[in-house]
């Protein structure tokens, strides 16, 4: 079943920042590097070293859930770019 989005990008955005902050020192005790798949609305979250598993969990027990991604202990899920910076800063060197 498809899910629709129920909020704008921005309070989805702060509803799952929130629900974060407030477990975060429970998290990162235990899960510091994996993913917390977060239902916005109800607050169930799952965690697990796959973005996938801990989703499909998540929709399990949630199926209706609006699913905040976040990397336990760190800003971002997921980091763009640094592997291609690295590679040009390591050609410039080879000038």
């Amino acid at each position: 079943m498809k899910v629709q989005p129920r909020f704008s990008k921005e309070e989805f955005a702060r509803r799952g920042d929130e629900i974060y902050q407030r477990l975060q020192s429970k998290l990162e005790a235990v899960h510091k590097g994996e993913l917390v798949a977060i239902d916005i609305e109800s607050g169930a979250y799952e965690t697990d070293a796959s973005e996938l598993a801990a989703s499909d969990r998540l929709l399990e027990r949630v199926p209706t859930a609006q699913i905040w991604l976040r990397r336990i202990g760190f800003r971002y899920s997921h980091r763009f770019g640094l592997v291609q910076s690295l590679w040009v800063d390591s050609l410039s060197l080879l000038r």
